[in-house]
């Protein structure tokens, strides 16, 4: 990757998580010890669901959202996880003081369908039961500048064919997107939906701002963001105009801000999009009170 590209889930390097602890299965081993097998669903097929959670000042932000959102995604799939909520929890939590995490702190939490007793797709192959793992790693973004995005021709599609608003290990279509955004210089993926309205990136939810309105899509062909909601829900608390809604890139390009929302960078300010520069090109004044809003509301 060329050294002036840059990615929405950048952070710090940190020594600490060449020695972290990862959870398997119930076990707690060292990175390098940390695998799966060939034979699991979640390798061969990318038949699993995942959830990103961030931890500040000694707590997972949002957690019950998100534990919410792992089992209605794995309802949706047929996918027993094989343990309630309260278990789960339980498991990130050991998995956090087992490696004396308190703040600045990113897990991935992963559930797949299992090991398969042969390589093939049937979900009944899958016979051991299913794979639970977290990955916990320190984690303090750094993003130098406000990102660059280009619209790519991959969409976020319907929901009859893989719903987008699912948070599966099947990401292909999203890679693909970010490729051809890094293809073309930018650093992630504008998509648009099956009608080409402005949806979502790659990676995170999109947001613009115009004469003072902050404006997202109507979420029909995008992943029910949690700190999407948060935002829309700050808005709505401290009297900001916000609509979810159809609009198109003639309207993003003359956009006075942008800027993407996800559990790692919370707030990450767009700079350019197609070469355009939108607004200033830096992060604009509402995009930065929104941010003050979202670290009073998770106590960073």
């Amino acid at each position: 990757m060329p050294d002036d590209h840059i990615s929405t889930h950048q952070a710090e390097d940190d020594a600490r998580n060449e020695q972290i602890l990862i959870w398997v299965n119930g076990r707690l081993l060292p990175r390098a010890q940390a695998v799966v097998s060939v034979y699991d669903s979640g390798f061969m097929l990318g038949d699993g669901v995942w959830e990103g959670l961030r931890l500040y000042d000694g707590r997972w932000a949002f957690l019950d959202e998100h534990l919410q959102r792992l089992f209605e995604a794995a309802k949706a799939i047929d996918l027993d996880i094989g343990a309630t909520p309260e278990e789960v929890a339980d498991a990130l939590t050991a998995t956090q003081l087992a490696n004396n995490m308190h703040t600045d702190v990113h897990a991935r939490l992963m559930v797949t369908r299992g090991v398969k007793s042969r390589p093939f797709q049937h979900p009944r192959l899958s016979r051991s039961g299913p794979t639970l793992a977290i990955i916990m790693e320190h984690s303090r973004p750094q993003i130098p500048r406000p990102i660059r995005l280009a619209t790519v021709p991959h969409l976020r599609g319907l929901p009859m064919t893989q719903d987008p608003k699912l948070n599966s290990h099947s990401k292909l279509n999203c890679i693909l997107a970010c490729i051809a955004a890094e293809k073309a210089g930018a650093d992630e993926a504008l998509m648009l939906d099956v009608h080409g309205f402005v949806n979502t990136t790659n990676a995170c939810n999109f947001f613009i701002v115009r004469r003072g309105e902050v404006w997202t899509s109507t979420g029909d062909y995008c992943m029910p963001g949690i700190t999407r909601q948060k935002v829309i829900d700050l808005c709505r608390a401290n009297g900001i105009p916000v609509h979810q809604k159809n609009f198109s890139l003639v309207e993003t390009y003359s956009a006075d801000e942008a800027f993407l929302t996800g559990t790692f960078g919370a707030q990450t300010p767009v700079g350019s999009i197609d070469g355009r520069t939108i607004g200033t090109g830096r992060m604009g004044p509402v995009t930065q009170r929104l941010r003050d809003l979202y670290k009073a509301l998770v106590g960073a």
